[in-house]
């Protein structure tokens, strides 16, 4: 984690949040918006994804948006690699950390991905193993997908989650992430997780939280995960994105305001949250259309309010 800081705020937008968008988010803005953001502080930004441009055009221009974000001075940047194709690719564009998603929920991990669960950590090994080869110095995280709840099966057990987890971090994982992928989960439910995978795995490996807020309980869950020891958050700038398998998904937890509840909880996270609010600037003049999420934005700072990060 960063000197300085008490939480670490990941975004998520310029993946997660654009993987779904049918339109096309022009390379330059992209670029202006992951520039802005590291200008404002943000500690890591999750750039795009390594996949075919048949399958997601979205993400065509991953070269030019890698390098042009590795030229920032400081600036950590991660991606998304769903195989170990994809993942050479990324090492090769040199990107500081590695993201892997494998769902929990064998249904959804055959409907997100087409492999089974096994599959999965199998390519995960060979990752591993390609990572070593080409650099060793890439971190690899590892997100569980539908770890609170899937779409397809339903309810996900705690044992399935914390068996699963065991399995990447002793393949190799740096990170264990801990999804809710589909915005099922609610704080009681989260404290418990946490409070396992924490208490399991927290000595050995990173563990990040990523929430939905489908249900409207994504901020909620936050805080319950901080509760648990938890201080690695991802989130995305005006709430963009969503599952594609979670009818109804209303997108990741909104960016700007996950800075202001940590901040105004008296927790660091280096986040200029005024510059933060002006940024989403860019996503509307790249898509007109989409509706932005965020009532921070909307209802501006209380009256007196002081940032953590910017109090004496």
């Amino acid at each position: 984690m960063r000197p300085g800081i008490d939480v670490e705020c990941r975004e998520v937008g310029l993946r997660d949040g654009l993987q779904i968008q049918q339109v096309f988010f022009a390379t330059e803005g992209k670029i202006a918006w992951l520039t802005a953001e590291a200008a404002a502080g943000m500690p890591e930004i999750e750039v795009c994804s390594f996949v075919p441009p048949k399958l997601l055009p979205q993400f065509a221009d991953n070269q030019e948006v890698v390098a042009a974000a590795l030229a920032i001075d400081g600036a950590f940047i991660s991606a998304l690699a769903p195989n170990l194709k994809g993942a050479q690719n990324a090492f090769k564009a040199g990107i500081h950390k590695l993201n892997y998603v494998t769902s929990v929920s064998e249904s959804h991990n055959m409907a997100n991905v087409r492999r089974t669960v096994d599959e999965s950590v199998a390519d995960f090994e060979r990752i591993v193993a390609a990572r070593n080869e080409a650099s060793g110095d890439t971190l690899l995280a590892v997100g569980l997908s539908t770890a609170l709840g899937c779409t397809i099966e339903g309810p996900v057990a705690l044992d399935a989650v914390l068996k699963l987890a065991e399995r990447f971090v002793a393949a190799g994982a740096d990170e264990i992430s801990v999804a809710d992928t589909v915005g099922y989960a609610n704080p009681v439910q989260v404290k418990e997780m946490f409070n396992a995978v924490i208490g399991e795995f927290g000595g050995r490996v990173a563990v990040a939280a990523h929430f939905h807020d489908t249900r409207g309980l994504g901020l909620a869950n936050v805080f319950a995960a901080l509760e648990a020891g938890c201080t690695r958050f991802d989130a995305s700038l005006a709430g963009l994105g969503g599952c594609p398998f979670a009818p109804h998904a209303t997108g990741n937890i909104v960016m700007d305001d996950l800075v202001f509840l940590l901040e105004g909880a008296g927790l660091k996270t280096g986040v200029d949250l005024d510059a933060l609010v002006k940024i989403r600037d860019i996503i509307t003049a790249n898509l007109p259309d989409e509706p932005l999420n965020g009532m921070y934005a909307k209802a501006g700072p209380p009256k007196g309010f002081v940032p953590a990060s910017k109090a004496a």
